[in-house]
């Protein structure tokens, strides 16, 4: 039986569909903070999740990056893969999110669709503020 159950081909699929290619023979020092976190995704995907859990996704990424990130999100969403997200980033995580939570000192102060939480009063008055918009 083959102990590697495809894993060189799930990984030969994943480094393409992020484009990773050019990338395969740096060191993991040498990559910026969204090759990172792509190279961080992969890792994650080849053990075939239901759901993948992202601790501040978009930190310390540039815009280029934070966009190629929210593509590869929705790709994964197409997939049937869930994407748990925990991020101060609020506009971006809103713009890819079906659902979301707002947790303010604790509690859970809001949830629902992208739309439903900005007209929450509450978040708004704990979180958000009244100018917020995505």
């Amino acid at each position: 039986k083959n102990k590697t159950n495809g894993i060189y081909e799930k990984l030969e699929y994943y480094v393409e569909l992020f484009e990773l290619q050019d990338l395969l023979k740096q060191k993991a020092y040498t990559l910026s903070g969204g090759q990172k976190r792509k190279v961080e995704i992969v890792r994650a995907l080849l053990i075939e999740p239901h759901f993948i859990l992202l601790d501040e996704p978009f930190t310390g990424i540039d815009p280029i990056g934070v966009s190629q990130l929210k593509e590869i999100f929705n790709t994964l969403k197409n997939q049937g893969i869930g994407l748990l997200i925990s991020d101060h980033n609020v506009r971006e995580t809103l713009k890819i999110c079906d659902r979301g939570y707002v947790i303010a000192e604790g509690e859970i102060i809001g949830e629902g669709t992208p739309q439903e939480l900005l007209n929450n009063p509450l978040v708004k008055e704990k979180y958000l503020g009244d100018s917020f918009t995505i």
